[in-house]
């Protein structure tokens, strides 16, 4: 679907890989409505959109809360008369950690964001994107939504399960006007670290011990708008999430080893 004079809503608007996809829309034609938990954070997106303003909306909610999802949906359709797209990119990691040493209660949060807020989103405007003569759900995943990287094993169970149920939603779609992408971020350079109540340390762990190449946030943004607008299946962003995709399917085994011996360097011992 190309973007051009569609309507797209963008969750986790405020911030990195959204505010740049946000930007990304706007520049080329799109009327874009970003959403994000950080008010704070989306009057900086709509500041940067410049002359693009006048076609940028934004709301602030927490996608974790189903009844506040609903009605914020049924307010965009009111306001803004018809949505043609939605790309569920908010997120968050979890701390590097162990699963033995992960509390229930950061398990919790990191399934509530990831992959709840992401099913509330797109069952909330589902009916509303079944009714138009097209449409497009973007779901954001993980590389490790397919490859398990140690110290974030419940951050990629959820982008796991947003993987298989985006595929299986897709399936379902086949034969309406309703295409659907799953996308799957390598090494991107954003705050999600910070945004994930974590602080920095992480990220300056992550480049001394990874060596692979960090993608920045706006390149990042446009390859994701580029698979929307090809209608792209898997839509996989770096050159490490193309190898490992290739090399996870290939050598499973070999291929956890190498991750493991990238980030075991971030776990907290």
């Amino acid at each position: 679907m190309k973007v051009q004079n569609k309507v797209i809503v963008v969750t986790g608007g405020g911030s990195g890989m959204g505010r740049e996809m946000v930007l990304n829309l706007l520049a080329k034609g799109a009327t874009v409505i970003a959403l994000d938990i950080n008010k704070t954070a989306l009057e900086e997106t709509s500041a940067l959109a410049g002359s693009n303003k006048e076609k940028l909306a934004c709301y602030e909610l927490d996608i974790t809360n189903k009844e506040a999802v609903e009605q914020c949906v049924d307010k965009i359709i009111s306001v803004h008369k018809h949505v043609d797209g939605l790309i569920n990119n908010a997120g968050i990691i979890q701390p590097f950690v162990k699963l033995n040493e992960l509390g229930y209660e950061e398990i919790e949060r990191v399934i509530k964001v990831n992959f709840y807020g992401t099913l509330y989103m797109t069952k909330a405007f589902l009916p509303h994107l079944l009714t138009r003569p097209e449409a497009h759900i973007v779901n954001v995943s993980s590389m490790g939504g397919f490859l398990p990287v140690p110290g974030q094993t419940m951050y990629g169970a959820t982008k796991a399960a947003v993987k298989l149920m985006t595929e299986g939603l897709r399936s379902e779609l086949m034969d309406t006007t309703v295409r659907v992408s799953v996308v799957f971020p390598g090494a991107v350079s954003t705050n999600i670290t910070a945004n994930s109540g974590l602080g920095n340390p992480s990220m300056a762990a992550s480049k001394e011990n990874n060596s692979f190449t960090m993608l920045s946030a706006s390149k990042a943004a446009q390859l994701i708008i580029d698979g929307m607008e090809e209608n792209r299946y898997h839509i996989l962003v770096g050159k490490d999430a193309r190898m490992m995709d290739l090399l996870s399917r290939l050598n499973p085994g070999y291929a956890a080893k190498l991750i493991y011996s990238k980030m075991k360097g971030l776990l907290v011992n």
